[in-house]
C-alpha cells in the first residue's frame, strides 16, 4: 500500500501483524524508491509475535551534483566522494530529508507507536539520513540500521547530537568491495561513533554496494534483541 497524506513523504507500508507494536522507517538509496527494500521484510524472517509496520518512504526529485544535476529521487543533493576529502554535502537539503523523517515519526507517535519502539534503517545515502535524523532526535529510540553508508555531517555531530539517542543502538554494515561508497569512508565513521561513545556493531561483508544473504541473517538477530 503507497500513501501520501498531506504534507508527509508518500511511503510503501507494509504491516507484519494486526496494530503494530514497532515501527521501522526504512530510507532507500539514491535513485531508488519506497518499493526497492520491501522484498526483505519477508527474508528477514522475523517472528510472528513482532507486529512491526514497514515503512518505505520515497525520497523527493532533486537534482543530484554527483550525477551531473540529473534530476532523481534523492534525500539530498551532494558531490564527490572520496576516502581523503569526504563528501561535499548541500545541508539545506540534508536538513530538509531529516525534517521529513521526523514528520514520519510523529506519525507514528500518533499512531500509538512510541519513540522507543521505532528504528529507523537506510542503504547508502537512506543510511545517511537515518543516522543524521537519529543521532539528533530528541526521544530515544530502539535503534538505528546503517547499511553501505558513512555519517553526514559528521564535523557537526558533537554540537547536536541529543543525549536522548546517546546510547542507541546502532547497525552498520557494509560491503568490503564496495566501489560506490568507499569502505574507509564508512570505517571511520564508524570509528569516530565509537569514539563519541555509541553502541555500534560494525559488520562487514564480501560483497559491493548491495546487500547479502548473511546481512539479511543478521539484521533480522539485531532486530530481535533491540525489539524483543
Amino acid at each position: 500500500m503507497t500513501t501520501s497524506p498531506t504534507g508527509l513523504l508518500p511511503a510503501v507500508e507494509l504491516e507484519t501483524g494486526v496494530r503494530p507494536t514497532y515501527a521501522v522507517l526504512w530510507m532507500h538509496g539514491l535513485g531508488a524508491d519506497g518499493n526497492d527494500f520491501v522484498p526483505i521484510v519477508d527474508e528477514l524472517a522475523l517472528p510472528s509475535s513482532l507486529h512491526i509496520r514497514f515503512v518505505f518512504p520515497h525520497a523527493p526529485m532533486r537534482p543530484v551534483s554527483i550525477n551531473r544535476g540529473l534530476v532523481m529521487r534523492a534525500w539530498h543533493d551532494y558531490d564527490m566522494i572520496d576516502p581523503d576529502s569526504g563528501v561535499h554535502e548541500d545541508m539545506m537539503s540534508l536538513r530538509d530529508s531529516q525534517r521529513a523523517i521526523e514528520a514520519l515519526i510523529g506519525r507514528e507517535k500518533h499512531r500509538g507507536i512510541e519513540p522507543g519502539n521505532i528504528v529507523l534503517a537506510g542503504f547508502s545515502q537512506g543510511g545517511a539520513i537515518a543516522l543524521q535524523t537519529g543521532l539528533r532526535y530528541p526521544e530515544k529510540l530502539a535503534g538505528i540500521m546503517a547499511l553501505s553508508c558513512y555519517l553526514p555531517a559528521s564535523q557537526m555531530l558533537a554540537a547536536e547530537a541529543h543525549r536522548a539517542n546517546s546510547g542507541i543502538s546502532i547497525f552498520m554494515a557494509h560491503g568490503s568491495a564496495d566501489n560506490i561508497v568507499p569502505r574507509t569512508l564508512a570505517a571511520d565513521s564508524s570509528r569516530q561513533l565509537l569514539e563519541s561513545g555509541y553502541a555500534v556493531e560494525w559488520h562487514e561483508y564480501p560483497m559491493a554496494h548491495s546487500v547479502c544473504a548473511k546481512e539479511i541473517a543478521d539484521i533480522s538477530d539485531w532486530l530481535k534483541r533491540i525489539l524483543m
